[in-house]
């Protein structure tokens, strides 16, 4: 083996070490209906403690009025404005909460979604931050939505 291909073969079995599993074996991108994460535009960044600053979700591309999709079955947990925001929230049978904000609502709480329905259309920004602002938590612990994706396949190739 050459020097290359052994880094090569050392970084993706570190990377495949290091990646959480996820928790839940179904859920999509809400913005695209796909399996994958796709472009993130900005990352999870969750604070030591929940009332400092951070990220507690990803944003994700999408057009102001493009159509946002349920992520996995589930109930409406709350459709409605948080301080400005038009928020849907999700609450899923393996205990996830997910959160779309800036979403006007095409749901009610207490109705029942499945994944890929249609839940709302994107609304105007209401931060710095672009397109989808997707949150996922556990109770009180927040956690990347991403995780939730299916994981991705690692496929190495020869240099030659």
């Amino acid at each position: 083996m050459t020097y290359n291909y052994r880094c090569i073969l050392a970084l993706a079995l570190a990377l495949a070490l290091s990646y959480s599993p996820s928790l839940a074996h179904a859920y999509i991108n809400p913005a695209s209906g796909s399996p994958r994460a796709g472009t993130v535009l900005r990352s999870f960044d969750k604070p030591e403690h929940n009332w400092l600053p951070g990220h507690r979700g990803v944003d994700l591309p999408l057009d102001i009025g493009a159509q946002v999709l349920a992520s996995d079955d589930g109930t409406v947990a709350f459709a409605g404005v948080v301080v400005g925001t038009p928020t849907v929230s999700i609450d899923h049978p393996d205990g996830v909460r997910t959160t779309y904000q800036p979403v006007h609502a095409h749901v009610t709480v207490g109705e029942s979604v499945k994944e890929g329905d249609l839940i709302g259309t994107l609304g105007h920004p209401t931060t710095n931050f672009p397109g989808l602002q997707w949150g996922a938590k556990i109770g009180d612990d927040y956690i990347n939505p991403i995780s939730l994706l299916p994981k991705p396949t690692i496929r190495l190739k020869p240099l030659t």
